[in-house]
């Protein structure tokens, strides 16, 4: 009989498309459970994932009184649990999908802790902090995808955390020739375009070279889209920066890697300490793509501690800056650079072995 795992996660997410993918992909039988619908249907059309329940309508999940209704779903979750008859419950976030999975009283029981959950949601009240501790109590492991966010987790259990990290597919995030612009350097973020990714500071780096390179052309690209375009395109058009600094809007996923092989160095200067894990940065590496990251959560830990990568100050656009000029003016370190990144997530964040981990931790919880 093949492995059954229930997932209650957000359908709407990628990272549990590919999970749940990943884990079909080796012959375990997958349920979801998620309280958002997804943007498109990636569940149906597999014979080994079953829909087991989606809303309607997105909710909002920081919400204590959101996690309150969530209550209210318990008796769906028992309905899908008597009918897919699971061999583990699996939780991705620990204080919404980890509360009805807590209540359910289905064992063996797994958490999986993915950021805000641990590093915004307690910090609200004592409730918040409770209910938090509640879950993680009733959990029978305790997953994290970084070695930054378990020390964070530690904070409300005393149980043993397992680190198993986001991967990548690193046979579809590699080195490729792309169509560019002759003798242009393109520099670009793969993310929300939303404050706490420091997307400001961005453009005013952009601003800073523009003044200082007189002798090489530069390209910024922002990638992707979010509350705060509109704002952000003001920005620019008030620096001057029209031909420089584009914002692309929302792109497919299935595109994502044909940015990577655009872009010459990769961004990622989130001021959010809360940052857990890169998975951009991850996927800029595995395609041989120097990264400059801030020096906030679990960026630092995916190029460990700048061996593979530039570490820079947050909120910080002159050290930005000075981080894109060292790498314009060095091509060899750019390359040398990619490489030693591409080895890096071959060694430690390629999806498969993300994907044994996982599979190691459920054959583990079902020895205990």
């Amino acid at each position: 009989m093949p492995l059954k795992i229930l997932l209650l996660s957000d359908s709407r997410s990628e990272h549990t498309e590919k999970w749940a993918l990943g884990l079909a992909s080796k012959g375990i039988h997958v349920g979801v459970f998620s309280f958002n619908k997804a943007t498109y249907d990636w569940i149906n059309n597999h014979p080994l994932i079953t829909l087991l329940h989606e809303a309607e309508e997105t909710v909002n999940a920081k919400k204590l009184k959101t996690k309150i209704k969530y209550i209210k779903n318990v008796g769906a979750l028992k309905a899908a649990i008597a009918t897919f008859k699971p061999d583990i419950l699996h939780a991705h976030y620990a204080t919404s999908y980890g509360l009805i999975g807590a209540l359910s009283g289905f064992h063996p029981y797994i958490i999986s802790v993915w950021g805000m959950d641990v590093y915004g949601f307690p910090n609200a009240s004592y409730l918040h902090k409770s209910l938090l501790k509640y879950n993680l109590r009733k959990a029978d492991m305790i997953l994290s995808t970084s070695e930054i966010m378990k020390q964070e987790t530690l904070k409300y259990t005393g149980k043993n955390i397992t680190v198993t990290p986001f991967g990548v597919d690193t046979s579809v995030f590699k080195k490729a020739n792309v169509s560019k612009e002759p003798n242009t350097i393109y520099i670009g973020t793969i993310k929300s375009i939303e404050e706490k990714y420091g997307i400001r500071y961005i453009i005013e780096a952009a601003k800073i070279l523009k003044d200082r390179i007189k002798n090489q052309k530069l390209k910024f690209l922002l990638i992707g889209a979010g509350s705060q375009s509109d704002y952000y395109k003001k920005q620019i058009a008030a620096e001057g920066l029209a031909d420089t600094v584009e914002l692309t809007g929302r792109i497919k996923f299935s595109d994502v890697p044909h940015y990577h092989n655009l872009l010459d160095i990769f961004l990622n200067v989130s001021i959010d300490d809360s940052e857990s894990f890169g998975v951009a940065v991850v996927e800029a590496m595995s395609s041989e793509t120097p990264v400059i990251v801030s020096d906030v959560g679990g960026l630092m830990e995916v190029i460990d501690k700048g061996k593979f990568g530039i570490i820079v100050k947050k909120k910080n656009a002159v050290e930005i800056a000075d981080a894109i000029e060292k790498l314009i003016n060095n091509p060899q370190l750019r390359e040398e650079m990619g490489k030693k990144g591409r080895e890096h997530v071959l060694n430690t964040y390629d999806f498969n072995v993300s994907l044994n981990k996982m599979i190691e931790a459920y054959n583990s919880v079902l020895k205990k």
